[in-house]
Protein backbone atom coordinates (compact mmCIF):
# COMPACT_ATOMS: atom_id res chain seq x y z
CA UNK A 1 0.00 0.00 0.00
CA UNK A 2 0.92 3.12 -1.01
CA UNK A 3 0.15 6.53 1.37
CA UNK A 4 0.37 10.12 0.71
CA UNK A 5 0.78 12.05 3.94
CA UNK A 6 0.00 15.99 3.11
CA UNK A 7 0.47 18.87 5.78
CA UNK A 8 1.83 22.24 5.67
CA UNK A 9 4.84 21.92 7.06
CA UNK A 10 7.61 18.72 8.02
CA UNK A 11 8.49 19.79 11.37
CA UNK A 12 7.07 23.16 12.65
CA UNK A 13 3.81 22.31 14.55
CA UNK A 14 2.46 19.84 16.48
CA UNK A 15 0.44 18.24 13.53
CA UNK A 16 3.90 18.17 11.20
CA UNK A 17 6.05 16.35 14.19
CA UNK A 18 2.95 13.61 14.54
CA UNK A 19 2.38 13.48 10.84
CA UNK A 20 6.18 12.73 10.07
CA UNK A 21 5.87 10.70 13.30
CA UNK A 22 3.30 8.35 11.08
CA UNK A 23 5.23 8.18 8.00
CA UNK A 24 8.45 7.06 9.82
CA UNK A 25 6.16 3.84 11.85
CA UNK A 26 4.02 3.54 8.77
CA UNK A 27 7.35 2.79 6.48
CA UNK A 28 8.72 0.92 9.20
CA UNK A 29 5.47 -1.42 9.04
CA UNK A 30 5.11 -2.18 5.59
CA UNK A 31 3.55 0.67 3.96
CA UNK A 32 5.40 2.53 1.60
CA UNK A 33 4.43 6.06 3.08
CA UNK A 34 5.48 9.52 1.70
CA UNK A 35 5.02 12.96 3.00
CA UNK A 36 4.43 15.89 0.51
CA UNK A 37 4.42 19.16 2.51
CA UNK A 38 4.61 23.18 1.52
CA UNK A 39 7.44 23.89 4.10
CA UNK A 40 10.42 20.75 3.67
CA UNK A 41 12.76 21.01 6.92
CA UNK A 42 14.88 18.48 6.45
CA UNK A 43 17.08 16.40 3.53
CA UNK A 44 14.71 13.34 4.07
CA UNK A 45 14.29 11.29 1.12
CA UNK A 46 10.45 10.39 1.89
CA UNK A 47 9.63 13.92 2.26
CA UNK A 48 8.82 15.85 -0.66
CA UNK A 49 7.75 19.39 -1.27
CA UNK A 50 5.84 21.01 -3.74
CA UNK A 51 8.50 23.14 -5.04
CA UNK A 52 7.39 26.49 -4.89
CA UNK A 53 8.24 28.65 -1.66
CA UNK A 54 7.56 31.50 -2.68
CA UNK A 55 4.38 30.91 -4.28
CA UNK A 56 3.33 29.36 -0.89
CA UNK A 57 4.39 32.42 0.78
CA UNK A 58 2.28 34.98 -1.17
CA UNK A 59 -0.53 32.21 -0.91
CA UNK A 60 -0.33 32.31 2.99
CA UNK A 61 -0.41 35.98 2.97
CA UNK A 62 -3.06 36.37 0.41
CA UNK A 63 -5.31 33.99 3.06
CA UNK A 64 -4.19 36.64 6.00
CA UNK A 65 -4.83 39.67 3.44
CA UNK A 66 -8.82 38.73 3.01
CA UNK A 67 -8.92 37.71 7.09
CA UNK A 68 -7.80 41.04 7.59
CA UNK A 69 -10.27 42.75 5.11
CA UNK A 70 -13.29 41.07 6.70
CA UNK A 71 -11.73 41.76 10.58
CA UNK A 72 -12.51 45.50 9.54
CA UNK A 73 -8.03 46.00 9.35
CA UNK A 74 -7.36 44.72 12.59
CA UNK A 75 -5.16 41.98 13.21
CA UNK A 76 -6.60 40.94 16.41
CA UNK A 77 -7.19 36.73 15.81
CA UNK A 78 -5.80 36.97 12.33
CA UNK A 79 -3.98 33.48 13.43
CA UNK A 80 -6.87 31.93 15.13
CA UNK A 81 -8.73 31.41 11.96
CA UNK A 82 -8.45 29.97 8.35
CA UNK A 83 -10.44 30.05 5.37
CA UNK A 84 -8.82 27.63 2.86
CA UNK A 85 -9.14 30.06 -0.23
CA UNK A 86 -6.12 29.59 -1.74
CA UNK A 87 -3.59 26.84 -2.27
CA UNK A 88 -1.92 24.38 -4.43
CA UNK A 89 -3.75 21.86 -6.96
CA UNK A 90 -1.43 18.69 -5.64
CA UNK A 91 -3.46 16.11 -7.94
CA UNK A 92 -1.18 16.41 -10.65
CA UNK A 93 1.95 15.44 -8.73
CA UNK A 94 3.63 12.16 -9.45
CA UNK A 95 3.63 11.28 -5.62
CA UNK A 96 -0.21 11.33 -5.66
CA UNK A 97 -0.60 10.07 -8.95
CA UNK A 98 0.95 6.97 -7.54
CA UNK A 99 -0.56 6.78 -4.17
CA UNK A 100 -2.93 4.43 -3.06
CA UNK A 101 -4.46 6.29 -0.68
CA UNK A 102 -4.09 10.18 0.77
CA UNK A 103 -4.01 11.32 4.66
CA UNK A 104 -4.58 15.15 4.74
CA UNK A 105 -3.34 16.22 8.54
CA UNK A 106 -3.00 19.76 8.80
CA UNK A 107 -3.26 22.24 5.64
CA UNK A 108 -3.79 25.66 6.45
CA UNK A 109 -2.62 28.72 5.92
CA UNK A 110 -2.51 28.43 2.21
CA UNK A 111 -0.91 25.05 1.31
CA UNK A 112 -4.80 23.57 0.43
CA UNK A 113 -8.04 25.12 -0.53
CA UNK A 114 -11.26 24.03 -0.14
CA UNK A 115 -11.11 23.75 -4.05
CA UNK A 116 -7.94 21.45 -4.11
CA UNK A 117 -9.70 19.53 -1.83
CA UNK A 118 -12.69 18.94 -3.55
CA UNK A 119 -10.23 18.14 -6.26
CA UNK A 120 -8.44 15.57 -4.09
CA UNK A 121 -12.00 13.70 -3.68
CA UNK A 122 -12.94 13.34 -6.85
CA UNK A 123 -9.57 11.97 -8.47
CA UNK A 124 -11.41 8.75 -6.71
CA UNK A 125 -8.74 8.24 -4.22
CA UNK A 126 -9.69 7.26 -0.64
CA UNK A 127 -8.83 9.57 1.46
CA UNK A 128 -8.48 10.06 5.39
CA UNK A 129 -8.21 13.03 7.31
CA UNK A 130 -6.90 13.48 10.92
CA UNK A 131 -8.16 16.41 13.12
CA UNK A 132 -5.57 17.98 15.05
CA UNK A 133 -7.57 21.06 15.83
CA UNK A 134 -11.38 21.80 15.62
CA UNK A 135 -11.51 23.87 12.62
CA UNK A 136 -12.49 20.59 10.15
CA UNK A 137 -15.80 20.74 12.11
CA UNK A 138 -16.14 24.24 12.59
CA UNK A 139 -16.95 27.52 9.54
CA UNK A 140 -12.68 28.86 10.36
CA UNK A 141 -11.82 28.51 13.89
CA UNK A 142 -9.19 26.39 15.02
CA UNK A 143 -10.84 26.65 18.55
CA UNK A 144 -14.00 27.34 19.47
CA UNK A 145 -13.52 28.17 22.95
CA UNK A 146 -17.18 28.59 24.43
CA UNK A 147 -18.98 29.11 20.83
CA UNK A 148 -21.34 26.40 20.09
CA UNK A 149 -22.54 28.10 16.73
CA UNK A 150 -20.73 25.25 14.79
CA UNK A 151 -23.37 22.74 15.95
CA UNK A 152 -26.23 24.36 13.72
CA UNK A 153 -24.36 26.97 11.40
CA UNK A 154 -21.65 29.39 12.14
CA UNK A 155 -22.25 33.02 11.82
CA UNK A 156 -21.64 36.21 13.60
CA UNK A 157 -18.30 34.79 14.87
CA UNK A 158 -16.93 36.19 17.69
CA UNK A 159 -13.09 36.10 16.29
CA UNK A 160 -14.35 38.51 13.62
CA UNK A 161 -15.38 42.42 14.43
CA UNK A 162 -17.57 42.46 11.29
CA UNK A 163 -19.96 39.91 12.82
CA UNK A 164 -23.36 38.65 10.39
CA UNK A 165 -25.76 35.89 9.63
CA UNK A 166 -23.78 36.07 6.21
CA UNK A 167 -20.43 36.82 8.44
CA UNK A 168 -17.18 35.43 6.57
CA UNK A 169 -17.81 32.06 8.92
CA UNK A 170 -20.91 31.51 7.70
CA UNK A 171 -19.66 31.11 4.16
CA UNK A 172 -16.61 29.21 4.95
CA UNK A 173 -19.33 27.11 6.85
CA UNK A 174 -21.43 26.53 3.73
CA UNK A 175 -18.65 26.01 1.48
CA UNK A 176 -17.13 22.91 3.79
CA UNK A 177 -20.47 22.05 4.37
CA UNK A 178 -21.68 21.51 1.20
CA UNK A 179 -17.78 19.54 0.48
CA UNK A 180 -18.55 17.08 3.05
CA UNK A 181 -21.59 16.27 2.37
CA UNK A 182 -20.61 15.48 -1.60
CA UNK A 183 -17.68 13.27 -0.11
CA UNK A 184 -16.46 10.12 1.38
CA UNK A 185 -13.95 11.19 3.42
CA UNK A 186 -12.97 9.05 6.85
CA UNK A 187 -11.54 11.95 9.62
CA UNK A 188 -9.74 10.44 12.34
CA UNK A 189 -9.74 12.51 15.87
CA UNK A 190 -6.37 12.45 17.96
CA UNK A 191 -8.60 12.42 21.18
CA UNK A 192 -12.05 11.41 22.55
CA UNK A 193 -12.66 14.95 23.34
CA UNK A 194 -12.23 15.85 19.93
CA UNK A 195 -14.51 13.27 18.17
CA UNK A 196 -17.16 14.22 20.45
CA UNK A 197 -17.01 17.73 18.76
CA UNK A 198 -17.05 16.71 15.53
CA UNK A 199 -19.68 14.15 16.52
CA UNK A 200 -22.11 17.45 17.02
CA UNK A 201 -20.51 19.84 14.19
CA UNK A 202 -23.10 20.80 11.68
CA UNK A 203 -20.20 20.68 9.15
CA UNK A 204 -18.85 17.03 9.59
CA UNK A 205 -22.58 15.94 10.27
CA UNK A 206 -22.91 12.10 10.95
CA UNK A 207 -19.69 11.40 8.85
CA UNK A 208 -17.51 8.59 10.67
CA UNK A 209 -14.95 9.47 12.95
CA UNK A 210 -12.30 7.10 14.60
CA UNK A 211 -9.93 8.22 17.39
CA UNK A 212 -6.41 7.34 16.67
CA UNK A 213 -3.91 9.34 18.96
CA UNK A 214 -0.51 11.28 18.16
CA UNK A 215 2.27 8.48 18.41
CA UNK A 216 5.34 9.15 20.06
CA UNK A 217 8.74 8.63 19.30
CA UNK A 218 10.11 6.14 22.40
CA UNK A 219 13.85 6.37 21.29
CA UNK A 220 13.85 10.52 21.56
CA UNK A 221 12.65 10.85 25.36
CA UNK A 222 14.48 8.81 28.07
CA UNK A 223 14.85 9.41 31.21
CA UNK A 224 18.12 10.65 32.89
CA UNK A 225 18.82 10.38 36.79
CA UNK A 226 16.88 13.35 37.94
CA UNK A 227 19.66 14.64 40.49
CA UNK A 228 22.20 14.60 37.44
CA UNK A 229 19.40 16.40 35.58
CA UNK A 230 18.66 19.24 38.42
CA UNK A 231 22.57 19.38 38.06
CA UNK A 232 23.16 20.32 34.43
CA UNK A 233 20.39 22.96 34.79
CA UNK A 234 21.53 24.06 37.81
CA UNK A 235 18.08 23.61 39.49
CA UNK A 236 18.69 23.35 43.58
CA UNK A 237 15.02 23.31 45.24
CA UNK A 238 13.21 20.36 46.45
CA UNK A 239 10.62 20.48 44.16
CA UNK A 240 10.59 21.43 40.72
CA UNK A 241 7.64 21.85 38.16
CA UNK A 242 7.98 22.09 34.03
CA UNK A 243 5.47 23.82 31.83
CA UNK A 244 6.03 24.22 27.81
CA UNK A 245 3.67 25.57 25.03
CA UNK A 246 4.70 26.87 21.50
CA UNK A 247 3.72 30.02 23.10
CA UNK A 248 3.65 29.94 27.01
CA UNK A 249 1.87 33.20 27.60
CA UNK A 250 -1.01 33.22 25.42
CA UNK A 251 -4.29 33.04 27.06
CA UNK A 252 -5.13 28.87 26.19
CA UNK A 253 -2.29 27.63 27.72
CA UNK A 254 -3.56 29.23 31.26
CA UNK A 255 -0.61 30.10 32.99
CA UNK A 256 -2.09 32.15 35.19
CA UNK A 257 -4.16 29.69 36.71
CA UNK A 258 -0.80 27.36 37.52
CA UNK A 259 0.48 31.02 38.87
CA UNK A 260 -2.57 30.71 41.09
CA UNK A 261 -2.28 27.48 42.31
CA UNK A 262 1.42 27.88 43.19
CA UNK A 263 -0.11 30.88 45.03
CA UNK A 264 -2.47 29.00 46.79
CA UNK A 265 0.12 26.35 47.89
CA UNK A 266 2.46 28.81 49.31
CA UNK A 267 0.21 30.87 51.10
CA UNK A 268 -1.93 27.89 52.46
CA UNK A 269 1.91 26.88 54.32
CA UNK A 270 1.53 23.41 52.33
CA UNK A 271 4.81 24.33 50.69
CA UNK A 272 7.37 27.23 51.20
CA UNK A 273 8.76 29.60 48.36
CA UNK A 274 12.16 28.56 48.12
CA UNK A 275 11.31 25.05 47.72
CA UNK A 276 9.65 24.99 44.45
CA UNK A 277 11.68 25.83 40.84
CA UNK A 278 9.34 25.94 38.15
CA UNK A 279 11.38 25.15 34.56
CA UNK A 280 9.78 27.00 31.60
CA UNK A 281 10.31 26.15 27.66
CA UNK A 282 8.89 27.32 24.60
CA UNK A 283 8.19 31.42 23.22
CA UNK A 284 7.04 33.99 25.39
CA UNK A 285 5.75 36.89 23.37
CA UNK A 286 5.49 39.18 26.41
CA UNK A 287 8.58 38.80 29.03
CA UNK A 288 7.55 40.43 31.30
CA UNK A 289 5.31 37.11 32.92
CA UNK A 290 8.15 35.76 33.96
CA UNK A 291 8.21 38.85 37.01
CA UNK A 292 4.65 37.68 38.47
CA UNK A 293 5.92 34.29 38.85
CA UNK A 294 5.28 32.89 42.51
CA UNK A 295 8.44 31.17 42.85
CA UNK A 296 11.72 31.15 41.29
CA UNK A 297 12.09 30.09 37.55
CA UNK A 298 14.39 28.96 34.92
CA UNK A 299 13.18 30.44 31.37
CA UNK A 300 14.58 27.98 28.66
CA UNK A 301 13.16 28.94 25.60
CA UNK A 302 12.30 27.15 22.73
CA UNK A 303 13.93 23.54 23.03
CA UNK A 304 14.37 21.51 19.95
CA UNK A 305 16.85 19.02 21.15
CA UNK A 306 15.42 16.00 22.35
CA UNK A 307 18.05 15.13 24.82
CA UNK A 308 17.84 18.23 26.62
CA UNK A 309 14.49 18.33 26.43
CA UNK A 310 13.95 14.48 28.03
CA UNK A 311 16.93 16.52 31.17
CA UNK A 312 13.70 18.81 31.61
CA UNK A 313 11.31 16.17 31.74
CA UNK A 314 13.39 13.90 34.00
CA UNK A 315 14.73 16.53 36.80
CA UNK A 316 10.67 17.58 36.83
CA UNK A 317 8.65 15.45 39.44
CA UNK A 318 5.74 16.78 37.36
CA UNK A 319 4.22 18.91 34.10
CA UNK A 320 1.68 21.13 34.26
CA UNK A 321 -0.97 21.61 31.67
CA UNK A 322 -3.23 24.10 32.75
CA UNK A 323 -4.77 25.05 29.27
CA UNK A 324 -8.20 26.26 28.69
CA UNK A 325 -8.45 23.42 25.96
CA UNK A 326 -5.73 20.86 24.40
CA UNK A 327 -6.93 18.44 21.61
CA UNK A 328 -4.19 15.78 22.91
CA UNK A 329 -1.56 17.24 25.20
CA UNK A 330 2.27 16.08 23.46
CA UNK A 331 4.17 17.08 26.40
CA UNK A 332 2.01 15.16 28.74
CA UNK A 333 2.91 11.96 27.22
CA UNK A 334 6.36 12.87 26.60
CA UNK A 335 7.19 13.73 30.13
CA UNK A 336 5.51 10.51 31.54
CA UNK A 337 8.69 8.57 29.33
CA UNK A 338 11.41 10.67 31.72
CA UNK A 339 9.58 9.90 35.53
CA UNK A 340 7.50 13.40 35.35
CA UNK A 341 4.01 12.81 36.75
CA UNK A 342 1.17 14.65 34.94
CA UNK A 343 -0.98 17.30 36.03
CA UNK A 344 -3.90 19.06 34.34
CA UNK A 345 -7.30 20.00 33.78
CA UNK A 346 -9.48 17.46 32.56
CA UNK A 347 -11.96 18.79 30.20
CA UNK A 348 -10.48 17.98 26.61
CA UNK A 349 -8.03 16.15 25.40
CA UNK A 350 -5.48 15.75 28.46
CA UNK A 351 -8.42 13.07 29.94
CA UNK A 352 -7.18 10.09 27.24
CA UNK A 353 -3.72 10.19 28.63
CA UNK A 354 -4.13 10.97 32.34
CA UNK A 355 -6.42 8.12 34.13
CA UNK A 356 -6.83 10.19 37.11
CA UNK A 357 -5.23 9.66 40.69
CA UNK A 358 -3.66 6.39 38.48
CA UNK A 359 -0.72 7.73 36.27
CA UNK A 360 -1.29 11.42 36.93
CA UNK A 361 -4.22 14.30 38.04
CA UNK A 362 -7.00 15.72 36.35
CA UNK A 363 -8.28 18.42 38.11
CA UNK A 364 -11.52 20.34 38.08
CA UNK A 365 -11.46 22.41 35.01
CA UNK A 366 -10.49 26.32 35.72
CA UNK A 367 -10.15 25.83 38.84
CA UNK A 368 -6.64 26.68 40.67
CA UNK A 369 -8.08 25.63 43.95
CA UNK A 370 -8.08 21.92 42.26
CA UNK A 371 -4.83 22.56 40.22
CA UNK A 372 -3.17 23.56 43.69
CA UNK A 373 -4.45 19.64 44.51
CA UNK A 374 -3.31 17.72 41.53
CA UNK A 375 0.38 19.82 42.01
CA UNK A 376 0.37 18.89 46.04
CA UNK A 377 -0.42 14.71 45.00
CA UNK A 378 2.06 15.12 42.37
CA UNK A 379 4.66 16.11 44.02
CA UNK A 380 3.84 13.22 46.81
CA UNK A 381 3.05 10.32 44.15
CA UNK A 382 4.85 7.29 44.48
CA UNK A 383 4.65 6.79 40.95
CA UNK A 384 7.55 5.11 39.24
CA UNK A 385 8.77 5.51 35.98
CA UNK A 386 8.34 2.07 35.40
CA UNK A 387 4.73 2.62 35.78
CA UNK A 388 4.39 5.61 33.74
CA UNK A 389 6.39 3.96 30.99
CA UNK A 390 3.70 1.33 30.38
CA UNK A 391 1.42 3.63 30.06
CA UNK A 392 2.62 5.58 27.23
CA UNK A 393 4.31 2.28 25.59
CA UNK A 394 0.67 0.94 25.38
CA UNK A 395 -1.36 3.72 24.18
CA UNK A 396 0.94 5.90 21.83
CA UNK A 397 4.31 3.59 20.62
CA UNK A 398 4.68 4.41 16.90
CA UNK A 399 3.95 0.51 16.29
CA UNK A 400 0.39 0.75 18.40
CA UNK A 401 -0.48 4.05 16.41
CA UNK A 402 0.78 2.56 12.89
CA UNK A 403 -1.19 -0.44 13.36
CA UNK A 404 -4.43 1.54 13.86
CA UNK A 405 -3.97 3.62 11.08
CA UNK A 406 -3.47 0.10 8.88
CA UNK A 407 -6.19 -1.43 9.97
CA UNK A 408 -8.70 1.69 9.29
CA UNK A 409 -6.51 1.92 5.70
CA UNK A 410 -7.72 -1.47 4.92
CA UNK A 411 -11.19 -0.22 5.69
CA UNK A 412 -11.32 3.30 3.30
CA UNK A 413 -9.73 1.72 0.49
CA UNK A 414 -12.58 -0.13 -0.25
CA UNK A 415 -14.51 3.33 -0.18
CA UNK A 416 -16.02 4.80 -3.62
CA UNK A 417 -15.58 8.54 -3.84
CA UNK A 418 -18.48 10.74 -5.01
Amino acid sequence: MKVLIVNTSERTGGAAVAASRLMVALNNHGVKAKMLVRDKETDALTVVPTGHAVLGEWRFLYERLIIWLNNLFSTRNLFKVSIANTGFDITSLPEFKEADLIHLHWINQGFLSLKDIRKIVASGKPVVWTMHDMWESTGICHHAYDCDRYQTACHHCPFLRCQSSHDLSNRVFRKKQQLFAQSHIHFVAVSQWLASKASQSAVIGQRPVTVIPNSISLSQFTAVDRLDARSALSVKERYVICFGAARIDDDIKGLRYLVEALQLLIGQGRYERQDIRLLLFGGIKDERVLERLPVEATYLGYINDKSLLSQVYSASDIVVSSSLYETLGQTLIEAQLCGCVPVAFGNSGQADIIDHRVNGYLADYLSAESLADGIDWGFQSQLSLRDLKKNVVKKYSESVVADKYIELYQKVKGYGQA
